[in-house]
């Protein structure tokens, strides 16, 4: 059937919002970071490993007439505020009337955005378009595997598609699977039926490392769901709980042409099989002095320590001096270290490269400070390109002015005007520093930064660090979600028949 003359709105609206911080993220946040309308839209995100990019291509593939509205993401961080949220809503809105009339919707969520006054902000989103486009229009959406999914998410969209790897290094393949899907409901008169399961349990964060049990085996059970007969898509989604919402925690969805009994089988099938896994997905992460003692006494290096409580991709400030103060305090040499600190920045602006400092770096947030002295080796406008498939699929980075401080002990100390998550190994060696030859690399994340660092480091060590992303959810006082919920109560009950 041919699809010429067909034009498939795309959108974006992407934000992981952890409401245990105490900061908000602004509408300028977004702007700072990515906010593309129309023309630029298409710009900015063809050609990226992006889910954007992969319903881009998939769109030129398909002979349709990309009708592009409006992308957004911000660095992961506190709840947006309520403004924020209502002028990106309003901006879509206007967007779409500007681009009316087109066939169908390929839409880019998170799944754990979360504003004041809309706990569920994608689904608040999600609920808008649906006013707005009518109860028989396609809406397609992607979302993240760290989605909290939501009964509006699942009542208000055709279909999920969520993303299958941590790192996630599939965003492309989704938003091409998604502008497929939606192929198939326009040409060939597929009606969606979809069902999610949202078993009462929780996956700690250090588990949800796709490549590697006990979350390979939730993958192994979705490949296996796929093969049905009649089920279209599939996801799970291992969820997000930094955001205290009421539908925090695992979820899974499948999607059959028009058998919702046959989808809702599928979602329950993978939720008791998780279920029956439930105890394995605890995780004992190392002491900040053990870890320190392990990588001194390696004998193959550099050995990467994941920093669990300073999780930039979740939110947290990226400045924490936990692991570097140890370190120190072992007077083990040659550590690299990356500190979101404006304000040392600043002072080795001041200074200038190749003098000497005495600054306090990082602990900004938590009033932990670490005295360091040492040369300005590099001053930098922070901006770099990855042209890797990466946890994020992004091309194009700034991390702000960027100051190298070289300690006496050999540790390089990254300090960064804007706050990044470790995604990419270019972060580093766009500085003129050579990961591969430190003895230890303090990273600021769990699981996405493999990606990056699996290349270089002859280690990877997780480590049990304190702060506002801690791997253990019984360090947050939660008030809205689900009770019981495994692991916070260990008694939680579940009934499923579909195992």
């Amino acid at each position: 059937m041919s699809r010429s003359g067909k034009r498939i709105a795309i959108a974006g609206f992407l934000h992981e919002s952890n409401t245990f911080l105490g900061s908000y993220t602004s509408y300028e946040d977004f702007a700072a970071t990515s906010l593309t309308r129309g023309a630029a839209l298409i710009e900015r995100w063809r050609g990226t490993r992006h889910e954007l990019g992969g319903m881009l291509d998939a769109v030129a593939n398909l002979s349709w007439e990309p009708a592009p509205l409006l992308a957004t993401y911000a660095v992961p961080g506190g709840t947006l505020e309520q403004a924020a949220f209502e002028r990106i809503a309003s901006e879509l809105l206007a967007e779409i009337e500007r681009a009316l009339p087109f066939d169908g919707l390929l839409l880019a969520l998170h799944g754990a955005t979360v504003a004041s006054g809309f706990p569920d902000a994608d689904g608040e989103m999600l609920r808008r378009l649906r006013e707005r486009l009518g109860s028989g229009f396609p809406i397609v959406t992607t979302l993240d595997l760290h989605a909290n999914i939501s009964d509006a998410m699942e009542r208000e969209a055709d279909a999920l598609v969520a993303y299958r790897t941590n790192p996630h290094v599939d965003q492309f393949e989704r938003g091409w699977e998604a502008a497929h899907l939606m192929a198939r409901i326009l040409d060939q008169g597929l009606r969606p039926a979809m069902a999610v399961e949202r078993p009462p349990m929780l996956i700690e964060i250090a588990c949800q490392h796709t490549a590697a049990a006990p979350a390979w085996f939730l993958y192994q059970d979705l490949e296996g769901v796929l093969a049905w007969p009649g089920v279209i898509t599939a996801s799970v989604a291992m969820g997000f709980y930094y955001a205290d919402v009421e539908e925090m925690g695992v979820s899974f969805a499948a999607v059959t042409d028009g058998d919702h009994a046959a989808a809702l089988k599928a979602a329950r099938w993978m939720a008791g099989r998780a279920w029956q896994r439930r105890n394995e997905f605890k995780a004992a992460l190392l002491s900040i002095a053990d870890a320190v003692r392990r990588a001194a006494l390696a004998d193959r290096t550099p050995v990467a320590l994941m920093d669990a409580g300073d999780n930039v991709g979740g939110g947290a400030p990226g400045d924490s001096t936990a692991i570097f103060a140890e370190v120190l305090r072992q007077g083990v040499p040659d550590s690299l270290v990356i500190l979101h600190d404006p304000a040392a920045v600043a002072l080795c602006q001041e200074a200038g490269v190749r003098r000497m400092v005495e600054l306090d770096a990082g602990g900004k947030a938590t009033g932990n400070p670490l005295r360091i002295s040492g040369r300005v080796r590099t001053l930098s406008d922070g901006i770099f390109v990855e042209t890797e498939v990466r946890h994020g699929g992004w091309t194009h980075n700034d991390q702000g002015l960027t100051a190298v401080v070289e300690t006496s002990e050999g540790h390089s100390v990254i300090l960064t005007s804007r706050r990044m998550a470790p995604m990419s190994l270019e972060q580093v060696l766009s500085l003129g520093i050579r990961p591969g030859r430190k003895r230890i690399l303090i990273v600021k994340g769990v699981i996405a930064p493999r990606a990056a660092y699996e290349p270089v480091a002859a280690e990877i060590l997780l480590v049990d660090t304190p702060g506002a992303t801690s791997n253990n959810p019984r360090d947050f006082d939660y008030r809205r979600r689900r009770r019981p919920l495994y692991p916070l109560e260990e008694d939680a009950p579940y009934i499923n028949s579909r195992v």
